[in-house]
């Protein structure tokens, strides 16, 4: 795959190591990559069928919300005639509590009275004494008379088949027949809790036929993923739902994209140079020139990006022959187990960011040799594993 790449170096950090110090620059690069599949130029047409369970416009919204509102006014004379009727069940009931609240007064008063004088005191004293507890008398509220508003969108997913068909896009290709026939098959959200938390998958199918032949078929978005730290039901599941639906809708575009189209890649590689006191190290200076000068050569040009690489291999070279110096036993040697890491870091580092996996590997093939004589810092070991398992992603 040919590479097209534009470069920009900014200084960020400095350290040192066992009489040994190393400055670190960063390399900001765009990186243009063409497409996994190349197509010719009048083979470059496409069409998109959607089906999901998505089919509702904003005028169905409205219609029916009007339906419904129409529904109360025609039932609002009956709510009204309902509502006096249980009003006055209210009312009978509170008559029978008013009375048997009477009663229990004239009970308990009565025999208030037929006690001697100093128990009377002594009740009263301790707040005892019988009181009349009426109940409240209940009101009767008619219900309001129903006024429509307009509904709140957002509380829909407003989208059909034909809406989504047309958010899925190929750059640079024409819509409408031709020689590219994507077909997506994408499913209800489904949410799930665990231990309180919200998880949500939404099974989507692409299948891409190239001239009336299946060239992919693949399935995503089919596991549970961390969609919140609380239970579904205190969640507002549709807009998580149609957050969900949008991210599909870009992933599949991006995926279209890389399949077909160039892309336009940023990356930022750190490489590690020496601080070459008395000329001791002037070969991994030297080396560390011929790459960095030689990354910002890279453009459009196919000739002067042939002659950076050669240029960048030059570098290379240069770092490969101080290794072979290296003696990983002694912390003391010009060339010690320090120097390698900073080298076999930026080889590393180099081969990952241009997307070279097979380079990338022998350098870390060759670091994980020596692993037990090099010692990593914390955030070094991190860097390392996260350039692992870029070396091994396959998607």
């Amino acid at each position: 795959m040919k590479r097209i790449t534009t470069f920009s170096l900014i200084f960020i950090a400095a350290g040192s190591v066992y009489g040994q110090s190393f400055n670190e620059e960063s390399i900001n690069f765009t990186m243009f990559q063409h497409p996994k599949v190349l197509l010719a130029e009048t083979d470059k047409a496409f069409s998109v069928k959607v089906s999901s369970p998505y089919n509702l416009t904003a005028d169905e919204v409205y219609r029916q919300s009007a339906e419904e509102h129409q529904h109360k006014l025609d039932n609002y004379d009956q709510l009204v005639q309902q509502s006096e009727l249980d009003y006055q069940e209210v009312l009978k009931n509170f008559a029978e509590d008013e009375k048997r609240a009477k009663e229990k007064f004239k009970t308990e008063d009565d025999a208030f009275n037929k006690m001697s004088l100093l128990e009377r005191l002594t009740l009263i004293d301790q707040g005892k004494k019988p009181k009349l507890v009426l109940p409240t008398k209940p009101a009767y509220y008619k219900p309001t008379t129903p006024v429509y508003r307009d509904p709140d969108l957002n509380n829909f997913i407003i989208i059909d088949d034909n809406v989504l068909a047309s958010q899925i896009n190929i750059p640079t290709f024409k819509r409408g027949g031709g020689h590219v026939a994507v077909e997506l098959s994408i499913s209800q959200v489904n949410f799930q809790d665990n231990a309180g938390q919200t998880y949500a998958k939404q099974p989507t199918r692409l299948v891409i036929r190239e001239g009336g032949q299946v060239k992919l078929d693949e399935s995503f978005f089919d596991e549970f993923k961390f969609i919140a730290s609380s239970p579904s039901n205190s969640i507002n599941t549709v807009r998580e739902e149609r957050k969900h639906l949008e991210s599909v809708v870009r992933f599949i575009n991006g995926y279209l994209n890389e399949r077909y189209c160039n892309q336009e890649m940023t990356h930022s590689v750190k490489l590690a140079n020496v601080k070459n006191n008395k000329n001791k190290y002037d070969d991994l200076e030297k080396g560390f020139i011929y790459v960095s000068t030689n990354l910002r050569k890279l453009g459009t040009d196919e000739k002067r990006n042939t002659e950076a690489y050669k240029g960048i291999d030059n570098g290379v070279q240069l770092w490969d022959d101080a290794l072979g110096k290296v003696d990983f036993k002694n912390s003391k040697a010009d060339y010690n187990a320090k120097v390698a890491k900073n080298l076999y870091m930026n080889l590393i580092r180099l081969y990952v960011a241009l997307n070279d996996k097979v380079k990338a590997e022998k350098y870390l093939n060759g670091m994980q040799e020596h692993l037990m004589e090099i010692d990593l810092s914390g955030n070094e070991k991190k860097e390392l594993e996260s350039l692992e398992k870029s070396i091994y992603k396959t998607a």
